[in-house]
């Protein structure tokens, strides 16, 4: 019964908080945020008056909800989006992740280098920072630009495939500081390579799938008789590819991308389509997104700014300046105006979900055990600068687009 007390009180708060957000004229992403950081600021000074809520984090089921949540997320920005476009962009979406990587992860080593004491854990501290700092968090872009109805315009779909590019290129850095927590220093140049060689063979696989198999499937559903086929064959395609992207070392959300990618109209009837998006729509925004975006707000500990509100502010300012500058100067260099790169490289700020798997890990393996100084807050700035960008970096779109034409 706990469990669906604490899914009742997020799904009230949420949608709340989500409405209030809307009749101000911001996205409900807002609101939901919102909702999660107040009810973590109110459930961490009263733990015994909501002590199913306080152990939250320790729920296996609701982990599984909130993956669900961005697995759909990233399944439905998938299904908007059109390969053909996406190919069509991939040149500039490359560079403009390449930009909004480097620039940020730069800044990342630098502020660790200022701020972190010299330990023998300080070069994999620096590098923690600068890889929470060069990472887009995909879910949180895709949800941004659905509430404001941009996720198909020229604008989403760079935005979108360039993150989807920054979560691949993300591995990288992943890799190495895992290896550096583990080893104690940077894998060898044959550990990089076989994950790279995972990462082509993933696309490899997903790509000949979807072109092939997947339109066979849809010929092959028109013969079946099952209610709502059409829902379970999407969601096994989705399933499939998130478990291959796992079982080669990838985030299953870059699997949930690609299957709905290639789920398009020329796999099923137009109607079938329509009917399918619809509802991967109302499961994604009507129940799972508002509650993984409640749980990301839960996150926050406000002491980190209290004991070093130095290190957190030039963390948030550096990883937005990371962003806006490093991917909108790449977006120039495509022919994007100085109003359109901008908007790229502040859709490409938030950050979140990656981000706080990264964090765990780092938790998990004691890379914040050793040092004094800001070292025992990295943790909580990270999840404070993920919560601060996500919710900011809306706002921000919203204000710019609506002084745009169109």
């Amino acid at each position: 019964m706990d469990f669906f007390y604490i899914l009742l009180v997020l799904l009230v708060l949420t949608r709340a908080f989500g409405e209030l957000a809307e009749r101000l004229s911001q996205p409900s992403l807002v609101g939901e945020l919102i909702a999660g950081v107040g009810l973590g600021s109110i459930v961490a000074t009263f733990p015994d008056d909501f002590a199913a809520i306080a152990v939250i984090a320790d729920n296996t089921v609701f982990a599984s909800i909130t993956d669900l949540g961005m697995f759909f997320l990233m399944l439905f920005a998938g299904i908007e989006m059109q390969p053909k476009k996406m190919a069509e962009r991939s040149a500039a979406s490359v560079v403009i992740a390449i930009g909004g990587m480097v620039l940020p992860l730069g800044l990342g080593l630098l502020l660790g280098v200022a701020f972190l004491p010299d330990t023998p854990l300080r070069a994999a501290q620096c590098l923690f920072l600068g890889t929470a700092l060069a990472i887009t968090a995909v879910p949180a872009t895709v949800r941004i630009l659905a509430d404001l109805g941009k996720l198909d315009t020229p604008f989403g779909e760079t935005i979108v495939s360039a993150a989807v590019f920054d979560d691949v290129f993300s591995l990288v850095l992943l890799a190495s500081l895992t290896g550096m927590i583990e080893a104690g220093g940077l894998p060898d140049l044959a550990t990089l390579a076989i994950l790279s060689g995972q990462v082509v063979l993933f696309f490899v696989i997903t790509i000949l799938t979807g072109v092939y198999i997947f339109p066979w499937g849809g010929r092959l559903m028109t013969r079946l008789k099952v209610h709502e086929i059409e829902m379970s064959a999407m969601l096994v395609g989705a399933f499939a590819f998130a478990v291959l992207a796992e079982l080669l070392h990838l985030h299953f959300i870059v699997g949930a991308f690609v299957a709905g990618l290639f789920f398009g109209r020329n796999t099923i009837d137009e109607a079938s389509y329509d009917r399918l998006e619809k509802s991967i729509s109302a499961i994604t925004f009507g129940f799972l997104a508002p509650i993984f975006f409640a749980s990301i707000g839960m996150e926050i500990d406000f002491s980190s700014v209290l004991d070093a509100p130095l290190f957190v502010t030039l963390l948030i300012v550096c990883a937005f300046v990371g962003k806006i500058a490093g991917s909108g100067i790449a977006a120039r260099a495509f022919g994007f105006s100085r109003v359109e790169a901008t908007c790229i490289g502040v859709g490409m700020s938030p950050r979140g979900a990656v981000e706080l798997v990264i964090a765990g890990i780092a938790l998990d393996a004691g890379l914040f055990a050793t040092g004094g100084g800001v070292v025992p807050h990295i943790f909580s700035a990270v999840v404070v600068m993920s919560v601060v960008t996500t919710v900011v970096s809306p706002i921000i779109l919203s204000r710019i687009f609506r002084m745009q034409p169109g």
